[in-house]
């Protein structure tokens, strides 16, 4: 049941990136439009930037399950299966440890710029807290995503899928 919720949350996260990345397209398109037109419409470019790491950090945890994040294999295809299974054990310890302060981080930031109401540079003057908050809460999947791999790692239920297409040769 835990299972289906956190996966239909990366899920949900990775729509919320697909959207991103629209957005991102929609802002870039009405920039060279603007340009073309001699309008100005303030801050485009900085809503380009907003999306475009809106998509990033919400396809984290997604990207992880899928497993179709960079993995250096060079060693791990040269141990026995015993130090290899310690060794990704000890990789999904060190990288759920990083991924929970990057999401405590993510989170704090968030609310330092609330409360001190800090807004971007940019003629619009956007608080910076609506940008940051796509930061934390793909942040907070990435750390769920690990913790859960760590888990599903002791528990021996899989949770890693097989990447589809080229990607799972490219090791």
């Amino acid at each position: 049941m835990l299972n289906r919720l956190a996966f239909g949350f990366y899920k949900f996260l990775l729509m919320l990136a697909g959207v991103a990345m629209v957005a991102a397209f929609v802002s870039i398109m009405l920039n060279i439009m603007a340009r073309i037109f001699l309008w100005n419409i303030p801050g485009l470019d900085g809503y380009a930037g907003y999306a475009i790491a809106a998509a990033l950090f919400l396809a984290l945890p997604s990207t992880l399950q899928s497993n179709e994040h960079i993995r250096a294999t060079l060693l791990l295809d040269h141990v026995s299966p015993g130090v290899k299974g310690v060794m990704e054990t000890a990789a999904l310890a060190m990288g759920t440890a990083i991924a929970l302060f990057l999401a405590w981080f993510s989170i704090r930031l968030v609310w330092v710029s609330y409360t001190l109401h800090d807004v971007a540079f940019t003629g619009d003057a956007t608080p910076m807290w609506i940008p940051q908050l796509s930061m934390a809460l793909g942040c907070v999947g990435f750390a769920m995503a690990f913790a859960q791999a760590l888990w599903s790692r002791f528990s021996g239920v899989p949770f890693f899928s097989e990447p589809s297409g080229e990607a799972a040769h490219a090791d």
